[in-house]
């Protein structure tokens, strides 16, 4: 029976995955991500792994709210 894949992937594999969604990536980019909290990482040796379900949610359309859902004059002082 073959086993399920890991969670964990390699930053190459997160690359990977953030290039078929066309975002750019920098290997930094991982490391500021998990000082900020955004991602769980681990090392192993001298490679860095990162959880793919985390990566993939940092993938989740933003979240937009129309206008006409917004109550009337919250943002009225700001056009003066």
């Amino acid at each position: 029976m073959p086993r399920p894949p890991s969670d964990w992937i390699s930053l190459d594999e997160a690359a990977s995955l953030l290039a078929a969604a066309n975002v750019r990536f920098a290997p930094g980019t991982i490391g500021r991500w998990a000082r900020a909290g955004r991602l769980q990482t681990i090392k192993l040796g001298n490679r860095r792994f990162v959880r793919r379900s985390q990566v993939r949610g940092l993938l989740r359309p933003g979240r937009h709210v129309d206008g006409a859902d917004l109550q009337p004059g919250l943002f009225e002082e700001l056009g003066r």
